[in-house]
């Protein structure tokens, strides 16, 4: 894994970028990735934190669309009950000033897993542009924090990719739960009536 942050950090911040881009894009059995940027500062203290922030908001960003895209290609193979429910939150969020902006950088303020986040814009078939500019001004602010108290808080990548691995899966067990608990809430009963009401857990057609 040592190998992996060379050959990128022998590009300095363009390396780094495009490293992120992959991790963002990938859905499933990826490490958190103010982690991978906090392990590249380990391996090269001369990198500004805010610079090495900015750059990972925005390798960050360009992966999660990719991701989301991705994940729009079986939006025609999610039931029409909740297709019809997905799109309800979309609605609502649209119809809201900023909307997208708000719930996009609340949720990239912190140092949650973003995948499932982008798996569920995709199959709601979110279109804003602002759910993108919320979610990077999240991550940099985030990044930020987490990169200056690295030192403190980050277990060596290496030992946490061989050692808690098993953590990575249940990360991702969870983040595929919520997105079912997500599909699973009647939106529109809960936008429209206040009422909490669920839908049938059924995601695929088939």
């Amino acid at each position: 894994m040592a190998d992996f942050f060379e050959a990128f950090a022998e590009h300095s911040y363009l390396g780094i970028f495009i490293a992120l881009v992959g991790v963002n894009a990938a859905p499933l059995l990826m490490p958190p990735t103010w982690i991978v940027l906090a392990s590249f500062h380990a391996l090269d203290p001369a990198l500004d934190p805010a610079a090495l922030a900015v750059v990972g908001a925005t390798g960050a960003t360009a992966g999660r669309l990719a991701l989301k895209r991705a994940s729009g290609l079986f939006r025609g193979f999610v039931g029409a009950e909740q297709r019809s429910n997905l799109g309800a939150i979309g609605e609502f969020l649209n119809g809201r000033r900023h909307g997208y902006v708000l719930a996009s950088f609340l949720f990239a303020a912190t140092p949650l897993p973003s995948n499932m986040l982008f798996v569920a814009y995709g199959l709601m078939g979110a279109r804003s542009v602002g759910l993108y500019a919320g979610f990077w001004c999240g991550r940099v602010l985030s990044y930020y924090v987490m990169i200056s108290i690295s030192g403190i808080v980050l277990t060596p990548f290496v030992q946490l990719f061989q050692d808690r691995y098993v953590g990575i899966l249940v990360a991702d067990a969870i983040g595929v739960c919520a997105v079912v608990a997500f599909a699973s809430v009647s939106w529109s009963a809960l936008i429209v009536e206040r009422k909490l009401r669920f839908v049938r857990p059924r995601l695929w057609r088939f």
